[in-house]
């Protein structure tokens, strides 16, 4: 699988490509919107990260010219900005999702799997069974009815949907939800809790818990 990255964050750059090779994905980098272009237009990739702030030719103009150009590779916006009008834009001009700063390296690579799992639908929409997750209105249903979520309970609700099918560990459920600040010795019970709340929210009545856990390793809503 190659992954091209886009971002004039030479730092960054840096710290994906080693993560992502490390994950055995093929990595190119660009700096500016233009040199981005000509190296999708050059090579096919299976993936472009692609950072929506950047000199020369900014990432939405970027992302029009190569859904204009008929390329379908899924293409994972990075941004720092939280307003749900430039999420609606990108998603408008063919962005499969989105992801704001700073994110967690365990969030992004959830991310990746996910979208090359379902490469080729650009739907916004998470869903396992009776749940419905919007990233882009952060909205969540549960059989057609919205469910009112604190931000981490939402967080993990997410990041979940995005590796169903497959068990999160507690340890990177945790990395994603604090990140740095998570202390494995003071906030040990911290993902238990969260998760015993958001999954009394999720489960319809009478019904199997939607949240399952594995015992020894993490979590898993199945597919």
């Amino acid at each position: 699988m190659n992954i091209l990255i886009v971002d004039d964050d030479t730092g960054l750059l840096d710290q994906l490509r080693t993560a992502l090779k490390r994950k055995h994905y093929g990595v190119d980098t660009a700096e500016n919107g233009e040199q981005a272009l000509d190296k999708i237009f050059d090579l096919p990739y299976d993936l472009i990260l692609l950072d929506i702030m950047l000199p020369r030719m900014d990432g939405l103009t970027v992302l029009k010219e190569v859904r204009d150009a008929g390329m379908d590779m899924p293409i994972l916006m990075l941004t720092a900005r939280s307003d749900v009008q430039d999420r609606v834009k990108g998603l408008d001009h063919g962005a499969d999702d989105y992801l704001a700063k700073p994110f967690s390296m365990a969030e992004l690579m959830a991310r990746i799997r996910a979208m090359l799992r379902r490469k080729g639908n650009r739907n916004p929409i998470l869903e396992a069974g009776p749940v419905c997750l919007d990233t882009v209105k952060r909205k969540v249903t549960l059989n057609g009815e919205e469910v009112h979520l604190t931000a981490k309970e939402f967080s993990i609700l997410e990041f979940l949907l995005h590796n169903r099918g497959s068990a999160v560990s507690r340890f990177n459920l945790a990395e994603h939800i604090w990140g740095e600040e998570f202390d494995p010795f003071s906030m040990s019970n911290y993902v238990d809790v969260h998760i015993k709340n958001l999954r009394k929210k999720m489960t319809p009545h009478g019904d199997a818990p939607i949240i399952k856990t594995i015992r020894g390793i993490g979590f898993i809503i199945e597919e």
